[in-house]
């Protein structure tokens, strides 16, 4: 599957809650979204929290997705095209020198 078809079908579910409309409880808003992407990469770190394995790869893998989910839908409303800004800045790393310490 395509990044847009993901985008898209994020969109349909999204829109689906009516989580977009002008009187949601929960407004899509580029604030609102960047948020949520922080609380949800905080429940990443959160399995390995006294730990470094992975306990549960199922859990593990829905947090993970729930930060996909918020990173394209925070790129999207914010017009930013995720998958240029990935290859962009794959290239750009192609150029950079980390020292190894």
């Amino acid at each position: 599957m395509e990044l847009k078809e993901l985008e898209t079908r994020m969109h349909e579910f999204v829109g689906s809650k009516g989580w977009y409309d002008d009187n949601s409880p929960k407004p899509q808003t580029p604030r609102n979204l960047a948020a949520s992407l922080s609380i949800e990469a905080a429940e990443v770190l959160e399995h390995f929290q006294w730990r470094e394995d992975v306990a549960d790869a199922n859990e593990l893998a829905g947090e993970l997705a729930d930060v996909a989910l918020y990173l394209l839908q925070l790129a999207s409303v914010t017009g930013i095209d995720l998958e240029l800004a990935i290859l962009d800045k794959l290239a750009l790393n192609h150029t950079r020198e980390w020292p190894i310490p």
